[in-house]
């Protein structure tokens, strides 16, 4: 694995703990760098850290709120 990799794995804790679960990450990192903005791709879908899934979450908390306030009012 070149330093690249290894570099970009130890400061973002999200990539680095996506691949301690799925190790066979390790085998395409060792043969190229080019896999690394998949590995991030697949981490993000994996973690619910999409666009879509932040834009879900919030929706989801608008609603909570609104409920809340629905039952105070």
């Amino acid at each position: 694995m070149n330093l690249y990799v290894q570099y970009n794995l130890r400061n973002n804790l999200n990539n680095l703990r996506f691949l301690r679960e799925n190790s066979y990450w390790y085998k395409y990192l060792n043969r190229s760098s080019n896999y690394l903005p998949l590995l991030e791709k697949e981490m993000k879908i994996r973690y619910k850290l999409t666009p879509k899934d932040k834009l879900d979450r919030f929706t989801k908390n608008i609603d909570k709120v609104s409920e809340l306030i629905d039952i105070f009012s």
